[in-house]
């Protein structure tokens, strides 16, 4: 299975990003698909989920209301549509792919290579 995402960048505080991740090797179409971040000095953190239709989705307290994660299993393509970015969400940002119905006690199956977003004051 390989994830590969793309679309960080540098933006100012309150700028929008939109990530993308491209995923091959498996039917992307009936796996949860998930995004995590890593800040310098802290451990990975969960982000957001979704379920494999698209009809579930979780966040992470600290992003609901301005992130929204998404999926389009035509194109084996997961997003995660950042707005009103914060300092605070500079990270790497990884997507990863679950093996069973999303559980926030278990570990993804596969990890994307992670692609930096840097948000500037």
């Amino acid at each position: 299975v390989q994830l590969q995402a793309s679309g960080g960048g540098l933006v100012q505080a309150g700028d929008s990003l939109r990530l993308s991740c491209a995923a091959s090797g498996r039917t992307f179409s009936i796996y949860p698909m998930g995004w995590f971040r890593q800040a310098p000095g802290k451990e990975r953190e969960f982000v957001a989920a979704i379920s494999w239709s698209g009809g579930s989705t979780y966040y992470a307290d600290s992003v609901k209301g301005r992130f929204t994660i998404s999926r389009d299993n035509a194109k084996n393509t997961v997003y995660l549509q950042m707005n009103s970015l914060k300092p605070e969400d500079t990270a790497i940002y990884y997507c990863a792919s679950f093996n069973s119905a999303y559980d926030p006690r278990r570990s993804p199956g596969y990890w994307g290579q992670g692609t930096q977003v840097t948000v500037s004051s």
